[in-house]
């Protein structure tokens, strides 16, 4: 059996890893995760380590770039287009936006398609109002939380961590719906520092989330049955 926890409020989709991304009314989740997530991503040309990517990590100002697909509804063949702020729209794989981004960082970049998407760990990530709620209280002073680039914000009164190891059922089909495993918490860095809009970093969320959460927001989870999710949806959780 299967209880109804919550109701999906938000889903986010990131066309390019460490960009903003888009938000959308529904979506498609198959064995990799949201169709069309992070499925580019810049990385350091002369970077041999395990992980070579392009972040706000390294480029603060990357987190204001947002990209789009121009067919939102066939992610796996549309052209993207990145827009940057108070300049007109550039295809993603234009030369000179990748050149671009090898002046700031002063080392080559290159763009790279990766069918599996660019994830550091798990394909989709979940969290609850509750959580950010609390995050909020203990902060001080409401957080955007578009800084933790999560994929399913779902309106609950249950934090997300108990439900590690669980399934969570997202439609109006109950048990027979779209589903998702619940894995691990998400370990946070310093992008969650970077302000959305300005790109200015503060050390004191970075903090706040390490000293009092254990520097975990939200969690991981992978593809139990695929499927759509859309916003409204009831989530259940099996017993």
């Amino acid at each position: 059996m299967a209880q109804v926890v919550g109701t999906v409020i938000e889903i986010n989709r990131f066309p390019v890893k460490s960009l903003a991304g888009e938000t959308m009314a529904c979506a498609e989740i198959d064995w990799q995760g949201l169709e069309g997530d992070r499925q580019y991503a810049f990385y350091l040309a002369d970077d041999r380590s395990r992980f070579p990517w392009l972040t706000g990590r390294d480029l603060s100002r990357l987190v204001t770039l947002s990209a789009r697909y121009r067919d939102p509804a066939a992610p796996r063949t549309s052209p993207i287009e990145v827009h940057v702020p108070g300049e007109s729209a550039v295809a993603l794989d234009d030369p000179a936006l990748a050149a671009r981004l090898a002046k700031e960082m002063g080392r080559p970049v290159g763009l790279i398609q990766l069918g599996r998407g660019a994830y550091d760990a798990m394909p989709v990530s979940v969290i609850t109002t509750a959580s950010l709620a609390e995050i909020d209280r203990v902060h001080g002073a409401q957080l955007d939380r578009r800084r933790f680039r999560i994929n399913i914000v779902i309106e609950s009164e249950r934090g997300e961590r108990e439900w590690r190891g669980r399934r969570l059922f997202i439609g109006e089909r109950g048990e027979d719906a779209t589903a998702l495993i619940v894995a691990g918490a998400i370990d946070r860095c310093v992008m969650i520092t970077i302000d959305p809009d300005s790109a200015a970093r503060d050390p004191k969320v970075m903090r706040t989330v390490a000293q009092e959460f254990g520097n975990e927001v939200g969690v991981y989870a992978s593809t139990a049955r695929p499927g759509p999710v859309r916003v409204g949806d009831a989530v259940l959780v099996e017993d």
